[in-house]
């Protein structure tokens, strides 16, 4: 999964991304595109690197992609946020950061503190560059559809879900909710529409605020996180063993990292699977509903042509019964078959005939 940070100046959204990812960041470098990828923490895989011992052990991974803040009200702003737009659209997920705190020292977004009409200004960005690809393809087809061509029955079909898409963009929402249908989404996936992904928001707040902030009624919202952004860099940059005592001290269960890589998989409709022996231990990344022939193809497209059945237990269960093999003789090890519809933790050992 990769996660476009995407704000507006001064936002705080480079101290997110260093605090979620651990990199560094010089304020003074010229602005650009910068990406890390970040293990996704799970606690499963350190017991089961204790029953297993294996050679290694892989975490699923997140990829995080800095944007670049453009003012938007200067014609240079908007032109840089144009250039961004191919980056961002390669993302599955977008993570907007607004301000929402006072600081006399950080220069403000048109001489105001309001994060929530700062969220409605980045919104209109993206309804407007998906409009502007919508117009632009509408226009070309509408002519092309005027003389006969091999292609136009498959033209004629993609102008009738862009122009639901235009109208749904003219009434301000998101693309998600007309692009419901998985043959309208791949009849227009190379547009990589920006209000199709999911949408969160991350509201950066004073640390007095941080549990006082009320949550936004937004619908185009999947999600919405708050947090004192320059808080959470002081935690991530303190040693692993100090980091507890601070959070607890601020009555925060979590490190920010670990909240917004949560957000984002839930955001996205995705879950983990483990795998386990003595060579590894591995979490795998897939959406939520995926089936056991899908989860074997994830771990290689052999396993999914040869698939024959899962063995599957709960990853509770197997903690419950100490391991597989105590887990097996309490009859919680199943044999499912390709439809096995595969849930989060899940413990998973292909049977295939590659």
């Amino acid at each position: 999964m990769k996660v476009a940070i995407i704000g507006l100046p001064h936002s705080g959204k480079s101290t997110v991304f260093v605090t979620v990812t651990g990199t560094s960041f010089d304020p003074y470098a010229a602005p650009e595109i910068r990406q890390a990828v970040v293990k996704v923490p799970d606690a499963r895989l350190s017991h089961l690197q204790s029953l297993y011992n294996p050679k290694k052990v892989v975490h699923a991974t997140i990829e995080f992609m800095d944007v670049p803040g453009c003012s938007l009200d200067d014609v240079s702003g908007q032109e840089q946020w144009r250039r961004l737009l191919p980056d961002v659209r390669q993302a599955d997920l977008l993570l907007v950061v607004v301000r929402d705190f006072e600081n006399a020292s950080v220069p403000m977004f048109r001489n105001r503190i309001d994060g929530r009409a700062d969220l409605d200004v980045v919104w209109e960005e993206l309804i407007f560059a998906d409009l502007d690809a919508v117009t632009t393809r509408v226009d070309r087809l509408e002519k092309a559809l005027k003389r006969p061509t091999k292609t136009h029955d498959q033209e004629k079909r993609e102008l009738a879900v862009l122009l639901r898409c235009h109208e749904a963009l003219e009434a301000n929402k998101p693309l998600s909710t007309v692009l419901s249908n998985i043959d309208d989404r791949r009849l227009v996936a190379s547009f990589a529409f920006l209000t199709e992904k999911p949408f969160v928001s991350v509201r950066n707040v004073s640390d007095d605020n941080l549990h006082a902030a009320d949550a936004w009624n937004v619908e185009y919202l999947s999600d919405q996180v708050a947090l004192s952004a320059a808080i959470e860099a002081e935690i991530a940059a303190l040693e692993e063993e100090d980091r507890q005592a601070f959070l607890d001290e601020l009555d925060l269960k979590d490190p920010a990292r670990d909240r917004l890589i949560r957000v984002c998989y839930q955001a996205c409709g995705l879950v983990s699977f483990l795998t386990v022996g003595s060579d590894e231990v591995r979490a795998w990344t897939i959406s939520k509903g995926a089936s056991a022939v899908e989860a074997a193809g994830k771990i290689h497209t052999d396993f999914a042509k040869g698939f024959i059945r899962a063995e599957t237990v709960a990853y509770d269960d197997l903690v419950a019964h100490t391991d597989f093999k105590g887990a097996k003789a309490a009859g919680k090890v199943r044999k499912e078959g390709k439809t096995y519809c595969v849930a989060d933790g899940d413990i998973l050992n292909i049977l295939s005939s590659a």
